[in-house]
Parts: structure tokens; sequence; C-alpha cells
């Protein structure tokens, strides 16, 4: 037996004594961002944090990531929370464990280039909220989009992570693009910037076990800077990965607990732990502790969400992202766009046509936003191309990243592709080639101006240059100007367990249960309805006890009701005399918003919705004169933004929609005459 493995066996089997490793790998959790964002689509509430917060706090991760990503969009629009109040409260429970976030660069948490003082307002109020390490990258890995973000978080005296995101375009590491080379140059180029620590972000879990080695061991000859690694779960590769890099020497490594790990989450932290102990990189971690916090997850938390977990797969790896190297939550996001536009079947279609789109687009990375920027184009060109055109639908951002709005790609962007995306383009037919935020105006004291009848919070202000349309109506809940619907409202234990008694009583055909009183004979009075369920059919009789039903008439308008009588008791008789019909309301006028069954009746040609999505903005009005081929609304989907344009000329006959409204395909958005 060797003495290596004596050791070993010896700290096993006196776990709780075991000395100090040498050079423990620290750990960084990620159950509260990146680990509830990969399994049930970032709807983790702050409530079901705080159970396990001061658990967790006890560990001794190396930090624990809270923020960042899809969590600031996702709490204001589905879950009617104040982002920056998850930091105040987090932190009073949490308090020797560093918070960390992830920090896409100028695109801030959203999904464009913010202007400079959004990007550094922004950080410096996640400081002040709480904030300890800032893990900044960018869809490009263009690092001039770190340049305003990286002052600010030194200015704060805060962590500045650089992250190099990890892309393919072979199956594994090497090839003319992203090689070796390339992710040396980029370690060194963060080195200059003077980064605190250097992430490697697999966000699609791409990295092979012996690519991680080999380039963890190359990062470690180049820099002294700690050496952290992200990789997801998805295709299975990662806890192989994590191993191969930690005898590289990686410094800091991300999981989550087991109760959100796997999938396309990230490796679990409990089978790493017992891995390592008894060896010099040990991490010290006490498996009991983390398995209490397991035990509140999974008995007091993920009930709530298991609606939003997706069972229907076997198995809990997709070997396919090696193929299309679509990260988690962007094939989430194609497979939610194409089920609702009733075009799940093509999926294939959009598999086999990303790799052409994300080429045509310079070969870029894809993580947010370039991973929603590459699938929505993807899914536009599958479902509205055609023989006589290829990319028949440019998404906005499309056509900001062909200007350089995002920044530079790694390889030129598709010259064919370019000029017709910027055919028209507001800003101008030639592309930039300085740092974005050079050309992108000043945008707080604008929005300031905007919603000072709501607040004048920096807060407020920030979450609203953000997210404009989403960002006002959450301000609007916040402050009581609107109800919020009954569908941002938590989930409780007790409604899961309703929930599931009625689905119990319906798996056992009791969900109508007989009465056991005997029925009473059918009176002279009982009438037969037809009721059709989908494709179903069921014949219903209904017998009035006491007597014939009284029929309530029809009220005429407000301005000529008569004052109310008492109600009396119809006397029965043999048939049911009809109700005379409502009054007809007068006919909308033609210059004149109306409703939505009057606009898709109205005498015209309509704009219909090619797809689901959230109205942005219309550009024109009722009344107004359109060419056609003018654009008439911006649709939001996938958070991408179309401009729909007129399909005829004419003019604004009605309005369908709002700001703010979510739309099925096929809605009539407005009516041409």
């Amino acid at each position: 037996m060797s003495d290596h493995f004596k050791v070993q066996m010896q700290a096993i089997n006196d776990y709780d004594n075991r000395p100090k490793a040498a050079n423990p790998v620290q750990i960084q959790d990620l159950t509260l961002r990146d680990g509830h964002q990969s399994l049930f689509a970032t709807r983790g509430r702050t409530e079901d944090m705080i159970p396990v917060a001061e658990m967790m706090d006890e560990i001794g991760f190396w930090g624990v990531e809270v923020w960042g990503g899809a969590t600031f969009d996702t709490m204001h629009r589905f879950l009617n929370e104040d982002p920056w109040q998850r930091l105040r409260t987090l932190k009073r429970y949490i308090k020797k464990t560093p918070f960390s976030m992830l920090l896409r660069g100028q695109n801030v948490v959203g999904y464009r280039n913010y202007a400079d003082d959004v990007a550094y307002a922004f950080v410096e109020k996640a400081a002040e909220n709480g904030m300890d390490v800032f893990r900044t990258f960018d869809a490009l890995n263009d690092f001039r989009n770190f340049e305003t973000v990286v002052r600010a978080i030194k200015d704060c005296d805060k962590h500045f992570q650089g992250c190099i995101c990890y892309s393919l375009t072979e199956p594994r590491m090497g090839g003319d693009v992203y090689n070796l080379d390339y992710y040396i140059k980029k370690a060194k180029d963060l080195e200059k910037m003077k980064a605190d620590s250097i992430c490697i972000k697999d966000m699609a879990g791409l990295m092979a076990p012996y690519d991680a080695f080999e380039l963890i061991k190359a990062l470690k000859e180049t820099t002294d800077i700690p050496i952290h690694l992200h990789s997801h779960f998805t295709s299975g590769m990662a806890p192989m990965t994590h191993l191969k890099a930690v005898e590289a020497g990686v410094d800091i490594i991300d999981t989550c607990m087991s109760s959100y790990a796997y999938r396309t989450s990230h490796p679990a932290v409990e089978p790493l732990v017992m891995s390592l102990i008894g060896t010099n990189r040990d991490t010290g971690f006490d498996i009991k502790k983390l398995a209490d916090i397991n035990v509140v997850l999974e008995k007091e938390v993920l009930p709530k969400y298991k609606h939003l977990l997706d069972d229907s797969k076997v198995s809990i790896i997709d070997i396919n992202v090696l193929l299309h190297q679509t990260p988690g939550g962007m094939l989430s996001n194609l497979v939610n766009q194409l089920r609702e536009m009733d075009a799940l079947d093509r999926i294939d279609e959009v598999f086999a046509e990303l790799p052409r789109v994300r080429r045509d687009l310079g070969q870029i990375p894809l993580v947010t936003p370039t991973s929603q920027i590459v699938g929505t184009q993807t899914v536009n060109n599958v479902l509205f191309d055609d023989d006589d055109e290829d990319y028949k639908m440019i998404t906005a951002q499309v056509k900001d990243l062909c200007y350089g709005l995002y920044g530079k790609t790694a390889v030129p962007i598709s010259s064919k592709l370019q000029k017709k995306a910027l055919k028209g383009y507001e800003r101008g037919t030639k592309p930039i080639t300085c740092r974005p935020g050079e050309v992108l105006e000043p945008e707080l004291e604008k929005a300031k101006e905007e919603i000072k009848a709501l607040s004048s919070d920096m807060e407020d202000v920030i979450l609203y240059t953000l997210y404009p349309v989403t960002g006002k109506k959450f301000l609007n809940y916040k402050y009581g100007k609107e109800t919020p619907p009954d569908s941002l409202k938590a989930r409780t234990l007790e409604d899961v367990k309703k929930a599931d008694k009625i689905l119990a009583k319906a798996k056992a055909g009791k969900l109508v249960e007989k009465s056991l009183a005997d029925a009473p004979e059918k009176g002279e009075n009982t009438r037969t309805f037809n009721v059709f369920i989908e494709d179903e059919y069921f014949e219903v009789s209904v017998d009035e006890p006491g007597g014939q039903p009284i029929i309530t008439y029809a009220q005429p308008p407000a301005e000529q009701a008569m004052p109310a009588q008492p109600q009396m008791q119809a006397a029965p008789i043999a048939a049911a005399r009809p109700a005379p019909s409502a009054p007809k309301p007068p006919a909308p006028k033609k210059a004149a918003p109306v409703s939505k069954s009057a606009a898709a009746d109205a005498e015209g040609t309509p704009l219909t919705a090619p797809m689901p999505g959230m109205i942005v903005s219309y550009s024109k009005s009722v009344g107004d004169a359109v060419e056609k081929g003018d654009p008439v609304v911006v649709l939001e989907a996938m958070k991408m933004e179309n401009s729909l344009p007129a399909p005829v000329s004419g003019t604004i006959i009605a309005i369908n929609f709002a700001s703010g409204d979510s739309v099925a395909k096929n809605d009539v958005l407005c009516v041409i005459g």
C-alpha cells in the first residue's frame, strides 16, 4: 500500500479531524443563481433562499453567486420582486462568504450594450448593496467592453474576475479560431487589465477533460493570477473535466448543491468533496453540513418548482450539445418558442441552420446575449425564409451586431449579410470599429425624466433604463399604480399539496365524486345541453330545483338604465321565452383605436404576429398613413426585437395592443385600410 493511499484512507476514517490540505481547491457555489437559472428558468424566489442562507455561509465557499445573468430580468418580470432588495436581504443572512455576480460587461445584465453612464452606475449600486466579486464577461470576448465596468469595480475596491468565454468550432480545442493560443492571449489581456482572477466560462459544457488539463496547465504557467473554472454539466463531461483541471492546478471550481445540480446545471459539490478527501487538494468541507442543506432544499423548496422542471427526458445529459453547442438556457428558449408557434417538429432544421447563422455572424461564442441573437435569427430563417430570399426577417440585435454595437467578432461577419442587415439601418450603413460605448449617448438623465412621476430613486432608474417596457410595468406594481396579476404570486407548499391532491384524484378517476344521496326524478323543466371540450362531446341535462330558472334580461347602457326592480320568481312555463338581444354598440370610428375583436373584424389588411411575443412599441398611430414596408410595430420574441413592416400601403384604422402586452401567433396587431 502506497504512502499516499495510506494518508487518504486515514483521512477518510478520521473524516472530522482530517488535516488541512496543502493546496485545497476552492469552491464557488452557484445554487442561488446559475443552479435555478439552468433548471427552472431562474424562477427561484428570495424567500426560498433564506432557509439555507445561513447554513451555506458556514460551509467555507470561496464565494456564493447570488445575482446577475437572468436573475435581474426574471425577478422584476415574472416574480414581482425588486432585484436590488434580494442583495440586501441575503446579505443579512450570509455575512462571511463573499457575494459574486455575473456581469455582462457593457451589456450589464441586459441584451445590448448600454451607455457608459448606465454601466458605471450599475456597478456602483451593486457594490453599495453588497456585491463583492464581479465575474465580468463579454459575449464576443471583446475586452474593450470591460473598460467602463472595470473602472467602476476598481473604484469601488471590489474583486474583478475577468472571464474568457470558452467556445469551439471543432469537436475539440484547436483549429484556426478557438485554440490554445487564443485563450493564452486573452488571459494576458486580462492580466494587463489587472484582473484579480481569471475565469474560463464553459457555458455549454463543451470542454473535454484533457483539453481542460492542457488549458489550465498552460494558464498556470502563463500567469500568477488565480484560475477559476466554470463548466456546465450539459454534455456529461464536466465532473471529469473538473478532476483533470484539479490535477493541472486550477484554483477555484464552480459547483451546485446536488439538489440543484446536473442536467443543464453544474456538477454537484458533494462528489467532488468526497473524491478529494485525503489529497493535497482536499476542500476541507463537511459533507454532513452539505447534506443538511440538501434536506431543506429537497423538502421545503424544490416542491414549489417541480412544475417547471422538465421530467420528460430519460437521460440527464444531452450529448447533442457537442454537435450544436447550444447552451441549456438558449435551448429551452428555442424549444419554447417553437412550441408556441406550433413548429416544434422543425427543431432539427433549427439545429442544422444554427452553425450557418453562427458562421455568418463571425463564429461568435454562444452565450448571453449572442446565444439569443443566433438562436432567434436561426428560428426566423427556418420559419420565414423561402427559395427566393435568405434572412428574410432580421432582428434588431443582428443589425446592431453587424454595425459593431456588440464589438469585434472572432472572424469577419459575412459581407453579404452585413450589407443586407444595414440597409436602411438608423445609425448608418458603415460598421464602426471603435469601442461600442464610444458611440452610445448617455441614457440615465433621459430615463430619470421619463419615470419622474413614478420614482427618482437611482435603483429604479437603472432598472427602467435596462428594461424600459417590463421595468416600467414592475415599477407601477411596486408603487401601487397597478395591481399585479395572480400569476406573479409565489407558489406555497400548501398550493403544491392541493394540486397534488387534485392530480391524485384525477389519476384515480375520482376527480368528480358521485353524490351518495338518491338522485331526484327529472322534472318537466329539465333542459338538455351539448357540451364540447376540445375533441370530446358530452350531453348534459340540467334541472333547476324548485322550478324554471329565473331569466335575467340584458341591461341597457348605463345612461339609459331604469331603476332596478325587485326580482320575482318566474312561474313554471312549458318553454322558456328567449331573452331580448342586448342593444348593439355603435360601430367604432375608423380613426379611433378599437377592441381586439373589433380590430380583427375591421375592414382592411391585418398585420398579424408571425410569432408569440411581447409588444415593445408601435411606430405608428391610428390615422397615420403608411407605405408598404414601413416599420409599424416592434415585437420582442426570445428577448430579441423584430420590426414588423406594413404589408400594404394605406392608413392605420385599428391598433389592437399596447406596449407590454403579450401576443400569440397570428394575433391581429393592427389593421391597415
